[in-house]
């Protein structure tokens, strides 16, 4: 999303500036007039927030070159010589390309904060030390465009929730809980946390299937040649001579024949079906149909579950404050989860139970039944002995070392099932050549 400022004249004819968020500029135009029919202003211009290259001398002479984030080119030009500087030359980044930053530097960034935060640095000098000392040019731009929001008075939740797509959605919306969470530390170790393990797992992921990967592609490629091309040669051979070819080589070439007929067909769909389900997927609807049915899935499923629930206690633990229901709490936690269907779930009847039923928040996360039976069996006991926070991290680092094991087993049984999928197409391909090899076709005149 964009920033755009907009300046307009109200009905005393005093000057307004307002600013708003948007995907382009028509959106932008489309919000301001709604503001203006609401308010009763007439807008006047608006612009949008863009990079600004610029050139300038400082006083010893020395040439200084830079970019900048402003509204306007005037903007950047009176603040650099209001700064001093000589010979101030600034132009519009033609192409403001923004790449996101690599995910471990993102890891660094809320690593480095977490530990500089138990030492009680104030976080606008932690921004101020990581931005300098940051080499990459994508996680610097975002970690100077969180602390000019900070310094210009919007609260952590914004500034971070701007950066969500080069931070990512998970990271954003955690470190904007942090801002209100009244123990910020806590909050980015535990962000720093689950971000670490997920890293070492992709990780792990990438490196124990790059391989196997690799070679089931050249496999299926190798397959879809010898029965589209290579074996139709020798099985026609054998008809011209009028046999009767055997089962399997029979059958192999009725799939050859097929794959042939309808090859644009088969492409096209191999295409297609997944685009479609994209696309539904990402919407809303479609989003919460996914995460709802993802966690039923076997064995990934449960895992999936299981890492949910450990986010929503982390979240849960680091702002509860042990008075009350505390609903915001448990609305940001669900948020945070990252299934949109446990989250629907404990928005639309966690909630309004506690609210409209008096209900208790254990006896209405039951009704949500979206949490596994032991965990609903430890919340209960905290929730009756007065221990509730305690309980939910505990809750967090069990499902943690659970969910850390079980990744490793499954990316062994993962390893397993390719192997076992590349024995048995050698095998089937084996047998079939085995088959041609031995056959003895009818010659001319026996």
């Amino acid at each position: 999303m964009a920033e755009f400022r907009y300046n307009g004249l109200n009905a005393q004819q005093k000057r307004i500036i307002g600013y708003i968020e948007a995907k382009n500029m028509r959106e932008a135009g489309k919000r301001t007039a709604a503001l203006a029919a609401l308010h009763h202003f007439m807008p006047l211009s608006i612009q949008q927030k863009s990079a600004y290259l610029y050139k300038v001398r400082r006083l010893d002479g020395a040439i200084l070159k830079g970019d900048q984030i402003a509204f306007s080119r005037d903007e950047v030009e009176i603040a650099l010589r209001r700064l001093g500087f000589e010979d101030v030359r600034v132009q519009k980044m033609i192409l403001d390309l923004r790449f996101k930053p690599p995910f471990a530097d993102v890891i660094t960034f809320i690593r480095l904060s977490a530990d500089l935060l138990r030492e009680k640095l104030p976080f606008d000098e932690i921004l101020g030390l990581l931005e300098s000392d940051t080499h990459n040019k994508a996680m610097r731009k975002v970690i100077k465009e969180i602390l000019t929001d900070l310094k210009d008075g919007k609260d952590g939740e914004e500034a971070f929730g701007k950066q969500a797509y080069y931070l990512g959605r998970f990271p954003a919306k955690m470190l904007g809980v942090a801002s209100k969470s009244g123990n910020m530390a806590e909050v980015f170790e535990n962000t720093a946390r689950f971000l670490e393990r997920d890293y070492e797992f992709r990780k792990s992921m990438r490196s124990a299937l790059l391989m196997p990967t690799i070679t089931t592609v050249v496999l299926i490629a190798s397959v879809i040649f010898y029965v589209g091309y290579i074996f139709p040669k020798t099985a026609e051979l054998f008809l011209s001579f009028g046999s009767t070819l055997p089962p399997l080589t029979k059958m192999s070439l009725d799939l050859s024949h097929f794959l042939v007929r309808n090859i644009f067909w088969i492409i096209g769909l191999s295409l297609a079906i997944p685009l479609v389900l994209y696309r539904l997927a990402v919407t809303q609807k479609g989003r919460i149909w996914v995460s709802k049915h993802m966690i039923k899935v076997p064995i990934i499923g449960s895992l999936l579950h299981k890492t949910s629930i450990e986010i929503f206690c982390r979240v849960f633990h680091s702002m509860y404050s042990g008075s009350g229901e505390n609903l915001e709490v448990i609305r940001t936690a669900a948020e945070a989860c990252r299934n949109k269907y446990i989250e629907k779930q404990i928005k639309e009847v966690t909630i309004p139970m506690m609210v409209r039923d008096g209900a208790s928040f254990v006896q209405a996360l039951k009704q949500a039944k979206v949490f596994t039976e032991n965990a609903l069996s430890r919340l209960n006991a905290g929730a009756e002995s007065g221990t509730l926070k305690k309980v939910t991290l505990q809750i967090a680092n069990y499902y943690e070392r659970e969910t850390t094991y079980r990744m490793k087993a499954i990316i062994d049984w993962i390893q397993v099932i390719i192997a076992f999928f590349i024995m048995v197409v050698m095998t089937l391909l084996t047998i079939v050549s085995s088959e041609t090899a031995l056959f003895q076709p009818k010659m001319p005149g026996m």
